[in-house]
């Protein structure tokens, strides 16, 4: 992460880019989101700064939009399906296990940075409900005693098998 003026240089680059267009802090906050993974406190205040606009209308935007994360996504996204057939198979107890042994709420990282942990609508796995998924990799039929042997595949290697 930088720190201090280092992300002047960037940023200069992006007012450039989107000087005096409409619905230039947005579309700013996109590219940042889109570059990082999320927009960092830092670079929100010298935004601020730059574009001459309280930090409190940059906050507006960031927290009204879902799309808009503000703190470090982890190294691994988990999504927890709770889709119709995922909830009705057990998925909130699934969500519930994650949360107890991650220690953290749906929504956020851990704070080691290692795991994300969001929760999505449905993955389309319906059949193999409740499913998981872990950086692109569907988990299925997955039972409550099956979520420690899971996470620890992430936390044991470098790559899980």
């Amino acid at each position: 992460m930088k720190e201090g003026n280092d992300y002047h240089q960037e940023l200069s680059g992006l007012l450039a880019k989107w000087k005096d267009k409409p619905g230039n802090l947005i579309m700013i906050l996109h590219e940042i989101q889109n570059h990082y993974g999320f927009v960092p406190r830092q670079l929100s205040l010298q935004l601020s700064a730059l574009l001459d606009v309280p930090l409190a209308r940059i906050y507006e935007v960031l927290t009204f939009y879902n799309y808009f994360k503000l703190e470090a996504p982890g190294k691994h996204k988990i999504s927890v399906c709770m889709g119709t057939a995922c909830y009705l198979n057990g998925a909130p107890e699934i969500l519930r296990e994650l949360k107890s042994i991650l220690g953290v709420e749906e929504g956020h990282t851990t704070k080691n940075g290692l795991f994300q942990l969001e929760v999505v609508r449905c993955l389309g796995c319906c059949g193999l409900a409740p499913v998981i998924m872990i950086d692109g990799k569907v988990y299925d039929k997955v039972k409550k005693n099956d979520i420690i042997d899971i996470i620890s595949k992430f936390t044991r290697s470098k790559e899980p098998e």
